[in-house]
């Protein structure tokens, strides 16, 4: 068999930990034929099967998980050791968040961002997955949650709170229809596994209904079908507020329900020794602080 070229190891680690050969090939700045090739070479090396290549990605095979299980740690120590010797370009900030805050919220403000800080480059990625600060390069990310990342660093942002929303156009349709007995009308699914419509029939009266207009798995979808009128949506009010301070949502019964989950700004101890980073910090803060401020006190949310 002879020696093992590294590459081909670290190409398949990364691969098996995707699960996915597009988005391997992306991460190493190859093509997917090309990946694919180098991944049936150390096949072909070591007499093993190691893939099962499927629509949805690639799985591991038995001797799959092994080969991971003894070189996977062996390349995150060399990363990890490597990172440390990294020196960060000062200005440059690597930055997750996940697309609803990303597109809602921080996109929104970055012009006063860069205006105030014109040194700095941002490299922003828009993802849900939990970011693994040890293994990709990134500085920090915008996370919705209860804020318990273990070793990481957690600054609360702002909270959270749901209402009711819908297009103008299915309140002209409904005309007459008593924004507070939601029974009479059209309601999307609540994405959230634990159904929001539950804890707001419970909190404000009424029974879920038997039946909804349709179910979506993501919040960007059930938004988007209630901007075009399908139904009402459990709307996020974060996310939604531009939307609705634009005249395209409108907020049924004006009564509001806060949510144990909250907006954080997460990021590993190295990031406390990256300028960029505590210059977006700091400006970050400020917004969130800013915001805070517009949001409803809780004398305001309905009793």
């Amino acid at each position: 068999m002879g020696k093992l070229p590294l590459g081909l190891l670290q190409q398949f680690v990364l691969v098996a930990r995707l699960g996915n050969l597009s988005r391997a090939a992306e991460q190493a700045n190859l093509t997917v034929s090309a990946l694919s090739h180098q991944m049936r070479q150390l096949e072909e090396r070591l007499e093993r099967r190691l893939l099962v290549r499927g629509p949805r990605g690639v799985a591991l095979t038995v001797d799959g998980r092994r080969l991971l299980e003894a070189v996977g740690e062996h390349f995150d120590a060399i990363e990890r050791a490597l990172s440390r010797l990294r020196t960060p370009r000062d200005h440059t900030l690597r930055l997750s968040a996940s697309p609803g805050i990303m597109s809602s919220w921080l996109v929104p403000r970055l012009p006063r961002l860069v205006a105030a800080h014109p040194e700095l480059e941002l490299s922003l990625q828009s993802g849900s997955a939990l970011v693994d600060f040890e293994r990709e390069p990134v500085d920090a990310a915008l996370r919705y949650g209860r804020g318990e990342w273990a070793g990481l660093h957690s600054e609360r942002l702002f909270g959270e709170w749901i209402a009711p929303v819908a297009a103008p156009e299915l309140v002209a349709r409904m005309a007459g229809a008593d924004a507070n007995d939601l029974s009479r009308w059209p309601l999307l699914g609540d994405p959230n596994p634990a159904n929001r419509w539950r804890d707001w029939f419970a909190r404000y009266g009424g029974e879920l209904p038997h039946r909804y207009v349709a179910h979506f798995d993501s919040f960007e979808a059930q938004r988007h079908a209630a901007l075009e009128g399908l139904g009402v949506a459990m709307g996020r009010m974060v996310m939604s507020k531009s939307l609705i301070d634009a005249g395209r949502l409108v907020v049924l019964g004006e009564r509001y329900l806060p949510v144990l989950d909250a907006y954080w700004l997460v990021y590993p101890p190295r990031s406390l020794e990256h300028r960029g980073f505590a210059t977006f910090r700091e400006w970050l803060l400020a917004e969130a602080d800013s915001y805070c401020r517009q949001l409803p006190e809780p004398a305001d949310f309905a009793a």
